[in-house]
């Protein structure tokens, strides 16, 4: 399938996990790809792994997702490396688990800029740049199962996650005129190194994969490839939803 021959794709956080599942994806189906994380090493290996197994072009953008000055220089290398970009994947994110009464005030920012403000940054810096030059484009937003679930620790987390919800409406209705569509994935268990701890875990693992209809957890390809359908022509009529991908999770 090479339904993606042709297009630049920049996929933040892409170093590793579900970022780089989703990298793998868009290459293999034909696209440039450009590869963002906040660590240059990780970025590098993976732009340099999709070159190999897939030939296609690719470029390592390092940079903090939470910085306009970064963010407005990892969209000019990719687009000068590859050329306009044509599909941007918001993925880069940071997970902490902290107790409601010992989250600290700098805790709560860190998390929140880079979660919810880098998105709205990306998107911000990518959108205008898509609007004045007049052409289509798609936005995928990477948000969390637990935009729709209560779990401990995460009082800061949660909330950042299911903001996204609304800045993919918002953003939906204001840039789809323009011919930009916009929509969100909330993946649930995925194996990743974020959730390594989990899979290890012999007493969590069976309670969680209980309430999980599949009874397995996902890939991160699993998650490239609904975002590949959502950033392609044949989601041309799908624009400001959040959908979860998470095996069937019970009691969301």
């Amino acid at each position: 399938m090479k339904d993606f021959t042709g297009k630049r794709v920049l996929v933040t956080g892409a170093g590793g996990g579900i970022g780089r599942g989703i990298a793998d994806v868009m290459a293999e189906r034909g696209a440039s790809v450009a590869v963002n994380d906040i660590d240059l090493d990780l970025a590098t290996a993976a732009a340099d792994s999709l070159q190999r197994d897939y030939g296609g072009s690719t470029v390592a953008v390092q940079g903090d997702v939470s910085k306009r000055a970064e963010v407005e220089r990892m969209v000019d290398m990719a687009s000068s490396a590859l050329g306009p970009i044509d599909v941007l994947v918001n993925n880069a994110g940071i997970e902490t688990i902290v107790p409601f009464l010992e989250l600290t005030d700098e805790q709560w920012t860190r998390l929140v800029d880079v979660n919810l403000r880098g998105v709205w940054l990306c998107s911000q810096v990518f959108c205008r740049r898509v609007v004045a030059e007049q052409r289509p484009a798609a936005i995928v937003n990477i948000g969390s199962i637990q935009a729709g679930k209560v779990l401990p620790g995460r009082t800061h987390y949660a909330p950042a996650k299911l903001a996204l919800e609304a800045l993919t409406r918002n953003m939906s209705a204001e840039m789809t005129p323009h011919g930009i569509r916009v929509n969100c994935i909330h993946p649930g268990l995925i194996d990743t190194p974020m959730t390594a701890w989990i899979m290890k875990d012999a007493a969590v693992m069976p309670a969680i994969l209980g309430q999980i209809s599949l009874g397995r957890a996902g890939q991160p390809r699993e998650i490239g490839a609904v975002a590949a359908f959502l950033a392609s022509a044949e989601a041309s009529y799908l624009t400001g939803q959040s959908i979860y991908v998470d095996g069937g999770w019970q009691g969301k």
